[in-house]
């Protein structure tokens, strides 16, 4: 997407790019009125069937000199859950699987998001490498092979219970628990950086059921749970804390573990391990990110992880990964937005919510402005702010300018001639959305642009466990995603979701250096669309020092909104 805003085309005029754009999806009410329209003005209906070269196609050449040609390729129809009928094209019938990234044949009425977000989306997103997807298919599978509910799991928890490494368990099944805590944001972030790694060491990854994880996201993977069953025997493992003494940086301190030997016999490892990776880790924490250590912890059968950060750059760092995460991700900055889109697929009750709200304020706009504006606890509305928030999308040609009042206005040579963008604002403050609706009332635009502004809900302050509270976020995070342009506040792993799910690149808001003034510039274009890693590792482990692991890799890049973070970028940028 370019860093301009010129307006989207016509939705009736879009068309299937080189690359893979999907053409927008009209609602059937629209649909039908310019079937309704077409007949009415005698057109000639010329059917063309091109059997096995091309899908059917309904050519309508309209007799009315006012009205254009229309062409409507061959439609699916697909029902809601609510019983409403939605259109379908068959192009994004076929995409509805993502380049092959979700798995085919699960029960789209237990999730009705998994198949139907794809046709919400203007923005196709990027195609998952061919390595990705087998490597996915074959983490399924040791899902259901290991997971919850096999005799493999009840033998590895009787292992896990007796506290032997070695135990009953089957060698091949190992398992990785994460931890779900703090916000939203976070615990997105922490369960996608638990996946990757799950993935790229072989284990099965088991979620912590706390804070609505279950209420909030379907199951990923077909024929089993990610979710970690009631009776695990390490009952006090949501305590777990830096103070821990079988955190790995603790054992490796204490000397309970040592790697300074060479390869450590599995029989003298614990049965488990705690890896604390959270903003209060310390440097034996992070050893976690070196090659020696790595090649102890794959043989410890359970670890627990705890992280309110995305450690996916950290992984990159590993030299042993390092083969492996290049063939899964050729283009380096789309790993949060590949595995997102893979694990996180809002609820049903969730989806209702976020189609309703689309349907209702997003789907007819010919361009949509997504502004994420973060504020922290009882912070007070901010002037500063919302002159930051104006001046950013104006100055960048994401929203126009408005003109004073008295100036002529653009008058459109038709009512329906006017282009029409619509704002997405979510705040836990409402006051930033009441003013930028009232500026687009008030005052003209001076491109003749009609600007409509919503807000779903505003919360006020952040209520961390809430049930309707993290539903409400869940359900905003996704339409922020749907956007075609997003505007986001620094620091902010709300955003960073939205941007990740949507493959966009957003324009990021930093704050002020001095807290009165406005940020100069008030916003720039981020590197890429990957989340920061807000606490990662300040240490060579190939040299055994200090160093500054933002110039390790060249992929792996110091994040714009938090300086000393770790960010992935694309390669050769």
């Amino acid at each position: 997407m370019g860093s301009g805003g010129a307006a989207a085309v016509p939705r009736r005029e879009k068309q299937r790019s080189a690359a893979g754009q999907l053409p927008e999806v009209e609602d059937g009410a629209a649909l039908a009125a310019k079937r309704h329209a077409a007949w009415s003005c005698g057109v000639n209906v010329v059917l063309a069937a091109f059997v096995m070269v091309v899908p059917p196609m309904v050519i309508l050449l309209n007799a009315c000199a006012s009205s254009p040609a229309i062409w409507i390729s061959s439609v699916n129809f697909l029902r809601r859950g609510d019983g409403s009928i939605l259109h379908w094209p068959a192009a994004a019938a076929r995409d509805k699987l993502l380049g092959g990234l979700l798995a085919d044949g699960l029960d789209e009425g237990s999730c009705h998001s998994r198949y139907q977000a794809a046709m919400y989306r203007r923005n196709a997103g990027r195609e998952p490498s061919a390595h990705l997807v087998s490597k996915l298919r074959r983490h399924e599978d040791l899902q259901r092979r290991c997971g919850p509910g096999t005799a493999a799991y009840s033998n590895a928890v009787e292992s896990l219970r007796s506290g032997k490494s070695g135990g009953i368990g089957s060698p091949e099944c190992r398992f990785l628990v994460s931890m779900s805590y703090r916000g939203l944001g976070n615990r997105i972030l922490a369960a996608a950086s638990a996946f990757l790694y799950a993935m790229l060491t072989d284990r099965v990854l088991l979620v912590d059921p706390s804070n609505e994880m279950d209420e909030l996201f379907c199951e990923p993977f077909p024929g089993t749970t990610w979710l970690l069953p009631p009776g695990f025997p390490l009952t006090n493992y949501t305590s777990f804390s830096v103070d821990t003494a079988e955190s790995y940086g603790n054992m490796l301190k204490n000397k309970v573990i040592r790697t300074d030997a060479g390869d450590v016999p599995t029989a003298q490892l614990p049965a488990f391990a705690y890896v604390h990776l959270d903003h209060t880790s310390t440097v034996e924490d992070k050893f976690f990110f070196c090659d020696e250590e790595q090649r102890v912890i794959r043989n410890i059968p359970w670890l627990v992880m705890r992280t309110d950060s995305y450690i996916v750059p950290g992984l990159f760092l590993v030299t042993g990964f390092q083969e492996e995460l290049d063939l899964l991700f050729p283009e380096t900055d789309t790993v949060f937005h590949h595995l997102g889109r893979y694990l996180f697929h809002p609820t049903n009750h969730v989806w209702g919510l976020v189609t309703r709200y689309y349907d209702a304020y997003l789907a007819t706009a010919q361009q949509r402005v997504g502004i994420q504006v973060r504020v922290f606890g009882r912070q007070p509305e901010s002037p500063k702010l919302l002159e930051q928030i104006t001046t950013c999308t104006q100055k960048e040609n994401l929203l126009p300018e408005v003109i004073a009042a008295g100036e002529a206005a653009v008058v459109p040579s038709s009512p329906h001639g006017r282009k029409s963008k619509a704002v997405l604002v979510t705040s836990l403050k409402s006051w930033y959305y009441e003013k930028l609706k009232t500026m687009y009332w008030e005052h003209a635009t001076a491109t003749g642009e009609a600007v409509s502004v919503h807000q779903p809900s505003h919360e006020e302050y952040q209520h961390f466990g809430a049930r309707s509270h993290d539903t409400k976020a869940w359900a905003e995070i996704y339409l922020l995603s749907l956007t075609d342009m997003l505007v986001t506040s620094g620091w902010s792993t709300f955003g960073y979701v939205a941007q990740g799910l949507g493959g966009l690149t957003p324009w990021v808001m930093h704050k002020p250096a001095n807290e009165s003034g406005v940020a100069d510039p008030p916003c720039c274009r981020d590197v890429s669309m990957e989340p920061c890693f807000h606490a990662p590792p300040f240490y060579d482990c190939r040299l055994k020092q200090g160093a500054d692991t933002g110039k390790i890799v060249p992929h792996v890049q110091h994040c714009d909104d938090v300086p000393w973070g770790l960010k992935l970028v694309r390669r050769g940028e």
